[in-house]
């Protein structure tokens, strides 16, 4: 294993363990609403401490960039950290929340690890080295045709204004797939569409903590990442498909015809 995926996981799973431990006191868990449906918690501050403990322990000349504590300049790599994705799923228990940590280079992500701390899956990945669900190697589902294809997908809810282009597009992906299904964890929703979970996904207005560890997943398990018009400016506009290469493209066609 490679020592920086090794630091990743440890972050990850030191973080998994602050969350499950406050789960049987949420109702006293300090929150504070950062904008409209964004809630942040004592619970995110602490567990990004802890992972952010971890990785300046080994890498202090490392930059980092997390959720809650904003950037911290370094040298050469950069640590990109949503220490709890999921937060209102988690204020109100419900079971789906993770701990998302990747690690890239210039713009070229090298490690990644998602960790669902209830189920205990660490899915985790090295470029050129493949995904992993715990100890077993994942794929991207193999489904060809939409209309037999799981889709997951999030409510655009830091870009309100851009609530009913993504409302159409529900309704064209909804009407022409097998299902779409709203889990409120784009980190796992990314980490099941490695796995197969999700024959493929979509969502607007994402942050670079909620996708980075999610993408490299994806595209080592041998998925496509893409930004709507099916190019590479996913982490600049937060708009990102993925899936097996038959399912992203026949969702990109169907996002064409939508004026944006």
């Amino acid at each position: 294993m490679h020592p920086m995926l090794n630091t990743a996981i440890k972050a990850a799973r030191s973080a998994g363990k602050l969350i499950v431990r406050y789960l049987d006191q949420i109702d006293r868990i300090e929150v504070e609403r950062k904008g409209h449906n964004d809630l942040v918690s004592e619970v995110d501050r602490a567990a990004e401490e802890e992972i952010v403990r971890i990785i300046e322990r080994s890498y202090p000349q490392h930059a980092i960039l997390a959720e809650e504590a904003g950037a911290k300049p370094g040298r050469e790599y950069e640590w990109v950290i949503d220490p709890l994705d999921g937060t209102t799923n988690y204020l109100h228990g419900h079971p789906q929340f993770a701990v998302s940590i990747a690690l890239r280079r210039g713009k070229e992500l090298e490690q990644a690890v998602i960790f669902d701390p209830l189920r205990n899956e660490l899915f985790s990945a090295t470029r050129g080295g493949g995904a992993y669900l715990n100890d077993r190697r994942i794929r991207v589902s193999q489904v060809f045709h939409l209309q037999d294809a799981l889709i997951g997908t999030g409510f655009p809810f830091k870009v309100v204004d851009r609530l009913d282009l993504w409302m159409s597009m529900f309704k064209d992906v909804l009407l022409r797939s097998s299902g779409v299904r709203r889990a409120g964890s784009a980190a796992l929703d990314l980490a099941y569409v490695a796995c197969g979970r999700f024959d493929g996904f979509w969502e607007l207005g994402l942050s670079p903590w909620d996708i980075a560890a999610g993408c490299l997943l994806i595209q080592e398990a041998g998925g496509l990442v893409s930004d709507l018009d099916g190019g590479q400016q996913h982490f600049a506009t937060g708009d990102v498909v993925t899936g097996g290469s038959e399912i992203h493209q026949q969702l990109l066609e169907i996002f064409q015809i939508h004026p944006r």
